[in-house]
């Protein structure tokens, strides 16, 4: 069935949110902007053509709000919405309220995400194909309560520990319903289980509204691997190649890249059917991922399908030519979009690095402050999908995800120079981020040579500390008028968002204090 559409939605805010804004308006679809009261003044807001306030600050109270997004689209005139990655994306009753309400829905159907969203669902189904899943204990599949505290807690608990001893130490214990890290607690010994399930609940429970969990044996050393796939209403469904996820912090994914660099073709080519199979099976439509672990021996096993578009889909984009984004929303319409394996070509290799508001010397927890100046990297082969600004001020609500740095080229030693450049190039001043970290790890020589397992970061950067001197308080704002001064900006009441809006910045300029400070970490003594 054809719906066209020419007014779309978009539920979710950042960088995804602009990344998706301009992606519909290069189909000639109106957009639609939502936001939380704090960002009524943010990137995507400014982007769109039409904004709609939907709550205040509290995500709970806004975009994870079923309601305030469902009037925010009938009072907008909505056709229909795009839910973006996080908040509301893998939600199946937020993507069957979409469909009750006469919109169209940009995503898989609802019955595809409940199947393959609860991992219990997709690896019981993935057992049944014989694909190949990580040992483990999946009791709590059928349990009703699924509340923070379920009312036989101590009973429910009981029970888990008595699995998780029969699985083995360590092990990994995930929210049923979990994604992105949380709910996810690995346990090494057995007195550190009962404080891990009750954390692991919560956070599931907060996060996703489920409580349940599952027992998964801790494989290691391995490898993250995922399988992009895209599948329309007509049959069709083609994988568009693998990314290695494997540089965590966290469980969460900071730098991935396509190829991986320690797959084998014959795997490779294996997984890829697993993946295909498995989305085909549930009756998947629109862009989906399939996650893998690869040990060292090169098997591997299926961990869990993400029904929704990645933040690292770019990689893919970059290494396809291929636009996911357009493809949802032009799938969304019914069109048969008729693509066979065999027109799918890969060129090159790709780098993402996450840019994060975030402090990798205490823990990588998340900071917050104004955006002082954000000036991107530029040249070929670079891409920058960004959701802040200079004059932005990054809060404490949302996920701290700032920008993501993406780099192309030939091969993939040529990729990871161009990465070093792209980074070094970047400059966030007015709040602590990753940044320098991200340095070391895209020049560390294990990196280099592509030996990425896991548990990266535990081996090589543990400890890790910024050595760099800052400047005072009192020289970067000097720098920062002598900059803006001679921008012009002083005086004319435009303030440093006209950098982020195409002030000519200080590339041009060897005398910029840009170019003379060198790395430099904000809110730091000099050591």
């Amino acid at each position: 069935m054809n719906r066209a559409f020419h007014r779309i939605l978009i539920a979710n805010r950042g960088e995804i949110a602009v990344r998706l804004i301009r992606a519909a308006r290069e189909l000639g679809l109106e957009t639609i902007a939502v936001h939380a009261d704090v960002d009524r003044a943010a990137l995507h807001v400014l982007e769109a053509d039409r904004a709609v306030s939907i709550g205040p600050a509290p995500a709970a109270e806004s975009y994870l709000s079923i309601p305030a997004v469902l009037e925010a689209a009938r009072a907008s005139g909505a056709e229909a919405i795009h839910p973006g990655y996080g908040f509301l994306s893998e939600n199946a009753d937020f993507a069957q309220g979409v469909i009750d309400a006469g919109l169209v829905w940009i995503g898989p159907p609802p019955e595809a995400m409940r199947l393959l969203g609860d991992k219990l669902g997709a690896k019981a189904l993935a057992t049944k194909l014989g694909i190949p899943t990580v040992p483990g204990d999946d009791s709590e599949r059928d349990r009703v309560d699924r509340s923070a505290e379920p009312k036989d807690q101590e009973k429910a608990d009981a029970a888990l520990i008595r699995k998780a001893k029969g699985v083995g130490f360590p092990l990994l214990l995930k929210a049923v319903a979990g994604g992105g890290g949380k709910g996810m607690r690995r346990v090494d010994r057995e007195s550190e289980l009962p404080e891990a399930i009750r954390s692991a609940r919560r956070e599931g429970h907060a996060a996703f509204g489920d409580s349940r969990l599952l027992v998964e044996r801790f494989v290691s050393p391995a490898h993250h691997v995922e399988i992009q796939l895209f599948a329309d209403a007509h049959g069709h469904v083609v994988h568009l190649g693998e990314r290695e996820c494997s540089i965590q912090r966290r469980h969460q994914k900071i730098v991935e890249e396509s190829p991986s660099p320690t797959i084998d073709p014959a795997v490779r080519e294996m997984m890829a059917d697993a993946a295909v199979t498995l989305a085909r099976a549930a009756g998947y439509r629109s862009a989906g991922t399939c996650e893998f672990l690869l040990d060292e021996q090169g098997r591997f096993y299926f961990l869990e399908v993400n029904t929704r578009l990645q933040v690292e889909h770019p990689v893919t984009e970059m290494v396809t030519g291929m636009d996911l984004a357009r493809m949802q929303m032009v799938e969304a319409t019914g069109k048969d979009l008729s693509r066979g394996q065999s027109v799918v070509e890969w060129r090159g290799h790709a780098i993402e690095c996450r840019l994060y508001a975030e402090d990798p010397e205490r823990g990588f927890l998340p900071s917050s402050g104004p955006v002082l100046m954000f000036k991107a990297p530029e040249g070929p082969g670079v891409r920058v999908d960004s959701g802040i600004m200079a004059g932005w001020h990054v809060g404490i609500h949302y996920d701290p995800i700032l920008a993501k740095i993406i780099v192309h080229d030939h091969t993939r030693e040529r990729a990871v120079a161009r990465m070093q450049r792209a980074l070094a190039e970047t400059v966030v001043l007015g709040l602590t981020t990753n940044l320098g970290f991200l340095q070391v790890v895209v020049r560390h020589p294990e990196f280099v040579a592509g030996r990425t397992p896991i548990d990266f970061l535990d081996r090589h950067l543990r400890d890790w500390k910024a050595h760099e001197s800052p400047p005072g308080a009192e020289v970067l704002a000097l720098a920062a008028m002598a900059e803006w001064e001679r921008l012009g900006m002083i005086g004319s009441g435009s303030g440093p968002s006209v950098v982020a809006n195409g002030g000519s910045g200080a590339d041009g300029d060897g005398s910029s204090p840009w170019r003379q400070l060198g790395p430099f970490r904000l809110g730091e003594r000099r050591r």
